[in-house]
């Protein structure tokens, strides 16, 4: 078992989970957090109550409120919300040694450029050795010792072994991959394709429809993962395949409780209000959008969810639009003759 220092960038959820699997796993981990009661809470009690309420923690986890002390690392995990990993990887960009992998953890595309978090560590933190770990992963399980397995994603197949086998345990299993591209894009979409499964549920369509949108959207994020130069079979995988499996069918997401709400005739605004956290993929789901339709790459489903949450689109009209598109081979191209 390889020992690292890991430093975890986030006090979220998910990025208190990770600090537990990694301190569990024997590292020595140090998590920053922006609110000072988080990081009382971890270090005098081992919780997370604003975020993890009723977890217990690894008690060698350790956090912080200096940044500079969490980057002191052999790897850093940072698991901010999307929309964020901008600001704060600048904030990182003069903190992190060059040769330090920075593995995103964030699930969604930047809506202002379009660009995948590992495109936007590249240019806020120019050198950086960027990676993404994505995969069917609900942090109060992680931490009850479910267990979970993930897609950790490098371009250094040696690095992604080393941070690999450092996270690894009884419980928590990362799985390596140099198709950073690849799992990136389907932890993005699937947040879309929850909200989608989400309103088709509360709206009473059934079963039929739910495997029908989750095998047409993972259809939509391999062609588009495909496009920006990943791997079709990552898809198929635990940051494909696995995630939209678990975000489409449970509750526990809050994307999918969010296209409840809407489905319910709920206001976006309300029901973003009252999903219990971010819902990346109600603005993933723009910058999908604009990132297929930079790359030539079809995505209906995405489309019509980017139409209601973001453009105002009435919902019955959406639903309409989308059961009306023309008839077409399943695997691409025009219906055969």
């Amino acid at each position: 078992m390889t020992t690292l220092r890991i430093g975890i960038i986030g006090g979220g959820a998910w990025g208190t989970a990770l600090g537990h699997l990694a301190a569990r796993a024997g590292c020595e981990t140090l998590l920053w957090a922006r609110d000072p009661a988080v990081v009382d809470a971890i270090n005098e009690r081992s919780e997370n109550p604003r975020r993890l309420a009723g977890c217990q923690l690894d008690p060698a986890l350790r956090a912080t409120n200096r940044v500079a002390d969490a980057c002191a690392a052999d790897a850093v995990l940072l698991v901010v919300p999307a929309q964020q990993v901008r600001a704060v990887a600048t904030e990182l960009s003069e903190r992190v040694a060059p040769d330090t992998p920075v593995v995103c953890c964030a699930k969604g595309i930047e809506m202002a450029t379009g660009l995948m978090m590992s495109e936007v560590l590249a240019t806020a933190s120019p050198g950086t050795m960027a990676g993404c770990l994505s995969g069917p992963t609900f942090a109060a399980e992680a931490v009850a010792g479910t267990p979970t397995a993930a897609t950790l994603a490098l371009p250094d197949p040696d690095r992604a072994r080393q941070v690999a086998d450092a996270l690894a345990s009884r419980y928590f299993r990362p799985y390596i991959s140099t198709d950073v591209i690849g799992a990136e894009t389907g932890g993005a979409v699937k947040n879309v394709l929850a909200i989608a499964c989400g309103i088709a549920m509360s709206r009473g369509f059934g079963e039929n429809t739910r495997a029908a949108l989750i095998t047409r959207g993972l259809a939509e994020a391999t062609r588009l993962a495909v496009a920006l130069g990943g791997q079709a079979g990552t898809l198929a995988g635990l940051a494909g395949l696995g995630d939209v499996s678990l975000s489409c069918v449970s509750r526990q997401s809050r994307n999918y409780r969010f296209g409840e709400a809407l489905g319910r005739g709920e206001t976006v605004a309300d029901a973003e209000r009252n999903a219990g956290g971010v819902v990346e993929g109600r603005h993933t789901a723009a910058a999908v959008v604009l990132r297929a339709r930079q790359a030539g790459s079809d995505a209906p489903i995405c489309e019509a969810v980017d139409r209601v949450v973001n453009r105002g689109k009435d919902l019955d009209r959406a639903i309409a639009d989308l059961l009306g598109r023309p008839l077409r081979s399943e695997h691409g191209g025009e219906p055969p003759a």
